[in-house]
């Protein structure tokens, strides 16, 4: 347990972790500590915000939920803009045991009980991610990555390790949040003790630096198995790989029924298209693969 930051304590943090950080008019009074405590923090709890340009909300609230309802609001595009300072209506009541697990710093993080005596928004300071929470709204790799030096740069302040942060949905059966795929719709889903992970590896970081980036690696085309493995009557794996790469490629719409090992008019078919595709004509488009179109075909 630490005394809460003080807001500028906060920003400088945020910044020197590397965030890109906005002030809200009005966030360094906007509080709720005429209502009850912020004291004896112990660590950061990651919301979602279940809607889209929520900026204004999260600073305002409602009238049956006066704002602040967090700390730090993250745009899609990563930026974190300051919103309260203080006591924030965020984290409601939460379960002993998963209050005592980020007190412990535990590595494990139970499902909370059900009994919920812990007035989280006392201990904890708060984050809203802007993402619809649905399932199928993605957290771009900006703000995936904003989020984590957010709660690195209060970690660090207070000497604390990544196990003092924690999802909403850890903390009470009440919630879902974080929810949703990570840098694309197809991504995986918000998983809070990969997030940890990832937090605990920006802490062994100096501030601010990012990971080393991996350097693109260019496609390299499988060898060429030869010309006698696409013709009639052929059946071998091979014409399974150029079929399923040929759909990976765009050309799917040939096959009824999905690539196979036997060579057919299905996938002669999907070969011209693909070699006229590449603005070859006569014989340099018949449907057959040679070694030019294998290479281009896997690059």
């Amino acid at each position: 347990m630490a005394p809460p930051m003080t807001a500028d304590q906060l920003v400088k943090a945020l910044k020197a972790e590397g965030l890109n950080v906005k002030e809200h008019p009005g966030w360094r009074t906007n509080n709720r500590n005429h209502k009850g405590k912020f004291d004896n923090v112990n660590g950061v709890v990651i919301h979602h915000t279940a809607g889209s340009d929520s900026l204004n909300f999260v600073f305002r609230g409602t009238p049956a939920l006066p704002g602040p309802l967090c700390h730090t609001h993250l745009s899609k595009s990563g930026t974190a803009t300051m919103v309260g300072n203080g006591r924030a209506n965020h984290a409601g009541t939460f379960a002993q045991n998963a209050h005592n697990a980020v007190v412990a710093e535990s590595s494990k993080h139970p499902n909370p009980s059900r009994s919920e005596p812990v007035d989280g928004n006392r201990h904890y300071y708060g984050i809203e991610i802007e993402n619809l929470g649905n399932g199928r709204d993605f957290y771009p790799e900006a703000q995936y990555r904003a989020a984590v030096l957010w709660a690195a740069a209060i970690c660090r302040h207070h000497k604390w390790s990544a196990h003092s942060v924690i999802g909403h949905k850890e903390g009470t059966l009440r919630k879902i949040d974080p929810k949703g795929p990570v840098g694309s719709a197809k991504g995986e889903q918000w998983d809070m003790d990969e997030f940890r992970k990832d937090v605990a590896a920006q802490l062994k970081r100096k501030p601010g630096k990012a990971p080393a980036p991996s350097k693109p690696v260019k496609p390299k085309a499988p060898p060429f198995p030869g010309r006698q493995y696409f013709k009639a009557g052929a059946n071998n794996a091979y014409v399974t790989q150029l079929g399923k790469q040929l759909v990976k490629r765009g050309y799917g719409r040939y096959y009824a029924v999905g690539p196979g090992p036997r060579w057919s008019a299905a996938d002669r078919n999907a070969v011209r298209a693909f070699q006229k595709a590449q603005k070859w004509a006569g014989a340099d488009a018949d449907g057959y693969p040679g070694p030019t179109t294998w290479k281009r075909l896997f690059n």
